[in-house]
C-alpha cells in the first residue's frame, strides 16, 4: 500500500509541474517593423495655465516652465504679487510645485502642491508665515 501512495504522489507532482511549463515560453513577438509603445510621459508643461483656489479666489498663473524647473508664475490675491521662488520637480509619476511669496504681507509664505493628473488639480499645503498657520488647499484649472 505504501508503494501505491508513493505513485500517486509522484503522479500528482508531475501533473502540477506540467502546466507551469507553459509559462516558460517566450512572449509573442511584435510584427516586423513594429515597436513597443512606451508609457506616455507627461511634461511639466501640463501645469501651464490659470489655477484658482475655490475657497477664496486666490489665483496662480503659470505661463512657462524652464528646463531647470523654474516656473514663470504669478500670484493674485486679488492684486498681482510676484513669487520669490517658483519651482517644479518630478515627484514619482507627477509633479511637485513649490512656491514662495515675499511681497505684500506674505513674507515667507509658501505653497507646496502636487499635481493630480486624474483630476487635473493642484493639491497640497499653504503655509501662511505671518500667522504661522498651515492650511490644506486645492487649486482647480480655470
Amino acid at each position: 500500500m505504501t508503494a501505491h501512495l508513493f505513485r500517486r504522489t509522484i503522479t500528482v507532482g508531475f501533473a502540477l509541474a506540467v502546466p507551469g511549463a507553459a509559462f516558460s515560453q517566450a512572449p509573442p513577438s511584435l510584427p516586423e517593423g513594429a515597436e513597443a509603445a512606451a508609457p506616455a510621459k507627461v511634461s511639466a508643461e501640463v501645469l501651464k495655465g490659470t489655477w484658482v483656489r475655490p475657497d477664496g479666489g486666490y489665483r496662480i498663473a503659470i505661463q512657462g516652465v524652464g528646463a531647470d524647473g523654474t516656473l514663470d508664475a504669478m500670484y493674485f490675491n486679488p492684486t498681482r504679487l510676484p513669487f520669490a521662488r517658483a519651482q517644479v520637480s518630478q515627484h514619482g509619476a507627477t509633479f511637485r510645485v513649490a512656491l514662495e511669496l515675499q511681497a505684500g504681507g506674505y513674507a515667507g509664505s509658501t505653497y507646496d502642491l502636487l499635481y493630480e493628473p486624474a483630476t487635473d488639480r493642484l493639491k497640497g499645503t499653504y503655509y501662511q508665515a505671518v500667522a504661522k498657520q498651515k492650511f490644506e488647499v486645492v487649486f482647480v484649472r480655470r
